[in-house]
């Protein structure tokens, strides 16, 4: 039996009263998850350990079974192994995402989509001008590498670094003034780590306080930005670090699970990439995917089906729906929803309905238009076979999988069960 995993990344959410106090997946016209919840088994999943932060970071190795307390190292060093930068031991990797300063304020965290293209050029500008900048070279050396992502996603490499930070993530904090969210030491946690690094901790906090701030005094002078006022459009005017770590050591899906020989992972978000990477998995790259409403739904399906003929595990994570969510815009994280469902879930459940094939659908996390921010409670799953004895469950939705054979599942349990289906 292959097994293939759809991820809605953010795709759990809230009652909201306007759809009749139903949540999203509730209301949602999704007629083929239905369809595989009614034909397989559900349950919820617990996907943030407990002291963990909901990020997609955590909650996408949770579902893959690795445990928090051992591989967790934020999400700078996945962004790294998406991109292959190969880390020194001694490298500390931060996230470093391109975002809108308006005022005082975090206006947004993605400074309207840029395209990897234009982010591109932003970050060679800040590597030639902010890494070798004499203040920065003057007190600390030669430490500080840019290297661009995706889309307004980006890496941020200081050598000799602390990763003992107190970083707040720029989507939790929307039309948030910025200057209290500065990067503050974690003298407690340095303390207890016993770990010595170049820079401190605070030595660490204090560069990249420096960082952000002469960034905005860069960006804001470049005409790339010149040209998105005049168009209307959010300026790219500031960096903004969180999320940093070491490289992670995390055991091979192949090992773990022996009926793994070969497996890929399918996604546009590099951080997703750089999970499955570190977890054995090859990287399938599908023209038109975007992470946004309008990435190649169907691209990525195909991708999919095909990479079932020759591997026998693939993880195809789509991000729409976070994003949606991120943006509070109710009617997008619908339709990203009701894409899914008909554009990749009818699909691949087509193709695959006469082979040999395990299916998961589930979200990493909810993305809750109203708060506009991820949350940690468990989320929704099913699990359709051919041949599965299914339980009552008939509806996919945060209310209906509750009642699901599986009941709360945590830590490992989900991919446990899952790879038992045989």
């Amino acid at each position: 039996m292959k097994h293939i995993i759809i991820l809605g990344d953010g795709m759990a959410d809230w009652p909201v009263a306007s759809l009749g106090n139903k949540t999203l997946l509730q209301y949602a016209n999704t007629p083929n998850m239905d369809m595989l919840a009614k034909m397989g088994r559900c349950g919820m999943l617990k996907t943030v350990q407990d002291g963990f932060h909901p990020g997609s970071e955590v909650a996408n190795s949770s579902i893959l079974g690795y445990d928090q307390n051992e591989v967790y190292e934020g999400r700078g060093p996945l962004e790294a192994a998406s991109i292959g930068v190969d880390l020194a031991p001694d490298d500390m990797a931060i996230r470093c995402n391109i975002i809108c300063i308006e005022g005082d304020h975090i206006k947004n965290h993605s400074c309207g989509r840029l395209e990897t293209e234009e982010g591109d050029i932003l970050i060679k500008y800040l590597q030639e001008h902010l890494a070798n900048d004499p203040e920065i070279l003057a007190k600390y050396g030669p430490v500080v590498h840019f290297y661009t992502g995706v889309q307004y996603r980006h890496l941020l490499v200081i050598n000799g670094g602390s990763k003992y930070l107190q970083c707040t993530p720029p989507h939790d904090v929307p039309l948030k003034p910025w200057k209290p969210l500065l990067v503050k030491p974690d003298l407690e946690g340095e303390a207890k780590s016993g770990k010595t690094t170049r820079l401190s901790a605070t030595e660490t906090a204090d560069l990249l306080n420096l960082l952000i701030v002469k960034s905005q005094e860069l960006l804001s002078q470049h005409p790339f930005n010149a040209q998105r006022l005049a168009e209307g459009k959010d300026p790219a005017n500031s960096i903004w670090p969180w999320a940093g770590g070491y490289r992670p050591h995390m055991v091979p899906l192949t090992t773990t699970f022996p009926q793994i020989k070969r497996g890929s992972v399918i996604t546009a978000v590099d951080l997703i990439r750089g999970i499955g990477s570190l977890a054995g998995l090859r990287v399938i790259d599908v023209p038109g995917a975007t992470g946004l409403a309008d990435t190649n739904y169907e691209g990525k399906a195909q991708a999919a089906i095909k990479a079932l003929e020759t591997d026998d595990f693939v993880y195809l994570h789509v991000e729409a729906s976070d994003e949606a969510g991120h943006d509070g815009d109710l009617e997008l994280k619908l339709k990203t929803i009701e894409y899914l469902d008909s554009r990749m879930v009818g699909p691949i459940y087509s193709a695959l309905k006469n082979q040999e094939v395990a299916i998961a659908v589930l979200p990493d996390h909810p993305t809750p238009v109203a708060h506009r921010t991820h949350t940690n409670e468990p989320i929704p799953f099913l699990m359709y076979a051919p041949g599965i004895e299914p339980d009552s469950v008939e509806t996919f939705d945060e209310v209906a999988c509750k009642q699901g054979c599986y009941g709360l599942l945590e830590k490992d349990g989900f991919i446990k069960e899952f790879m038992k289906i045989n």
